[in-house]
């Protein structure tokens, strides 16, 4: 499983640097998973090109299956009222599947705006699809750019959660912040709200892990993980706690089963690597994670762990997948039995 290949942020970059000058180009296209970036530079953008109380007057937007591209065209031709640019914004329309005329159009438009305009297609709902071969690709790359907002690095994301808590009065060490996205997942919109309920509850300056722990809601994945990790310290009775909890919230056991698995790989990849003498870098470099400290973890629950068991481990998962998937309506029993017999094979299988 090699790394994943980090995509180009040239065109972010140089968004940021004509924001910064206040010279905003006249052609962008939005898309990416990172929503909370996707719509801060949105905003930036309308700050940046419509003077503020007039913003009706140059502002025009169209949704999805209501845009057309005369109506793109009508709104990219509609002048300025007491200001030097408009906005032309248009969400989740997909460009490439349009008509061989619209298509045309469209390709004109794009390749001779006016100075006054900047047309931006923002893809929300929409996944982007582009067609690296047709003219429109053609001309976004000629004429514009195609940003892509990306899931944020540990490094860049860490520093932004210290932010948020610092703009709300708190601080955070540097390790909190890590199992907070552990928790929370690595999604900027998602942790803002979590960062703002954590902030409200906590009643130190410095937030601790118990802040964290008593207010912010943690994704499956990392229920699960917190439930293996316990097996893996020999806390059965947590384990079996969390399991419960899991199965009382109704999660699906395929979902819990799935999570299950993966994290038995990866402690017996940990496991192999140790072996091997490798490090937590090339750890993560194989798996593609962003946050240390599953990382961590992983490698310091993998010390404990044979690889003999980390491999009967693996098996007996898979197993249980394809025994739950011909079995409905036995999620409970077989997740359980799964729990216990692995907590009776950590102690009898070295």
């Amino acid at each position: 499983m090699p790394p994943k290949t980090k995509t180009d942020n040239t065109a972010l970059r140089e968004l940021k640097h004509a924001l910064r000058g206040g010279t905003p180009g006249r052609l962008y296209l939005f898309h990416g998973e990172e929503a909370y970036l996707r719509e801060y530079y949105l905003g930036e953008l309308k700050k940046a090109l419509l003077p503020e109380g007039l913003e009706d007057f140059n502002l025009h937007t169209a949704q999805g299956k209501e845009c057309s591209a005369a109506w793109i065209e009508q709104a990219v031709n509609c002048l300025p009222m007491m200001s030097s640019r408009t906005l032309v914004q248009v969400t989740d329309f997909d460009l490439f599947s349009q008509s061989e005329k619209d298509r045309e159009l469209l390709c004109s438009l794009l390749c001779d705006l006016p100075e006054y305009c900047c047309l931006v297609f923002v893809y929300d709902l929409l996944p982007y699809k582009a067609d690296g071969r047709s003219k429109l690709a053609a001309a976004f790359k000629s004429h514009g750019a195609v940003v892509d907002f990306q899931r944020q690095e540990q490094g860049d994301l860490t520093d932004w959660i210290c932010r948020r808590f610092k703009a709300a009065g708190h601080t955070i060490d540097t390790e909190d912040a890590r199992y907070l996205i552990f928790l929370c997942g690595d999604l900027m919109t998602n942790l803002a709200s979590e960062i703002g309920k954590i902030a409200a509850y906590a009643s130190a300056q410095r937030v601790t892990r118990a802040d964290i722990d008593a207010v912010a809601i943690p994704q499956i994945d990392a229920v699960v993980f917190q439930m293996t990790d316990a097996m893996a310290h020999k806390n059965f009775e947590k384990a079996s706690a969390v399991l419960a909890d899991l199965l009382h919230a109704q999660e699906p056991g395929v979902m819990i089963l799935s999570v299950m698995g993966k994290y038995f790989r990866q402690l017996y990849t940990a496991r192999l690597y140790l072996d091997r003498g490798k490090g937590r870098a090339e750890f993560m470099a194989l798996w593609n994670m962003k946050n240390s400290y599953p990382a961590d973890k992983l490698l310091d629950a993998a010390k404990g762990f044979s690889l003999v068991w980390c491999r009967h481990a693996v098996q007996r998962c898979s197993e249980t997948e394809l025994a739950l998937k011909s079995s409905y309506g036995q999620d409970r029993e077989l997740l359980v039995s799964l729990l216990m017999e692995l907590a009776a094979g950590r102690r009898a299988i070295r």
